[in-house]
């Protein structure tokens, strides 16, 4: 083999080698690089870790005297809780109650004011009857205030009379206080000694009423 030969031989191997070195280089660097980047996330990791064993470690080193004052505390919170609660209820079952009554005392205020008016009429009556010479005058007072007593009270309270002679003998509503024999079908109303009075559809107080039956 020629020298000139044997020299590009060795130029070609040095090349060779000196390409390898370079990309030995290359991979150390990259190698140390992802060392580096990954080098925070592990130091995080570790200081995550070492704060909960840290946390987990105070929690198992409480001492029983700890653990039952901090027990009595919460305890005492727990109830002062139930106790305030138990206050707050009762105060609400006292105005409850307050109220219910208040209602029940006053519950016919606004009938009662309604009265007044007719209440009013009766004492003017009673005193032009002291000096009145025409009886007629005085009835005819008098019916005025029946009526307008009795519309007051049908149309704003709904409060209705009944009974009346020739009605049907009803014993829901009717309180025979006689009986006697007639020329009639069926058992019915022959006088009225007392009106009976309706609250809308409940009776509040029965009519009395003699009662005339058919013959035997």
């Amino acid at each position: 083999m020629s020298e000139e030969k044997v020299q590009e031989k060795e130029e070609i191997q040095n090349e060779q080698d000196v390409k390898k070195a370079e990309n030995a280089s290359n991979d150390a660097s990259e190698t140390e690089k992802n060392a580096s980047s990954a080098e925070p996330k592990d130091i995080k990791d570790n200081t995550e870790d070492k704060a909960q064993s840290e946390e987990t470690a105070s929690e198992k080193e409480e001492t029983p005297e700890e653990k039952i004052a901090r027990l009595e505390k919460e305890n005492a919170e727990l109830k002062d809780q139930y106790l305030r609660k138990a206050a707050d209820f009762e105060n609400y079952r006292k105005r409850a109650i307050a109220d219910k009554q208040d209602a029940i005392d006053y519950a016919n205020t606004s009938l009662l004011k309604d009265l007044l008016d007719s209440l009013d009429n009766f004492d003017r009556t009673v005193e032009a009857a002291a000096t009145a010479t025409d009886a007629k005058s005085i009835a005819d007072g008098v019916t005025m205030i029946n009526k307008s007593l009795v519309s007051m009270l049908e149309n704003k309270y709904n409060l209705v009379s009944y009974g009346a002679a020739g009605d049907a003998f009803n014993p829901d509503i009717h309180e025979a206080i006689g009986m006697q024999e007639g020329d009639v079908q069926e058992e019915q109303v022959s006088a009225v000694y007392l009106k009976g009075y309706k609250l809308k559809d409940r009776v509040i107080r029965h009519a009395k009423v003699m009662v005339t039956k058919p013959k035997n």
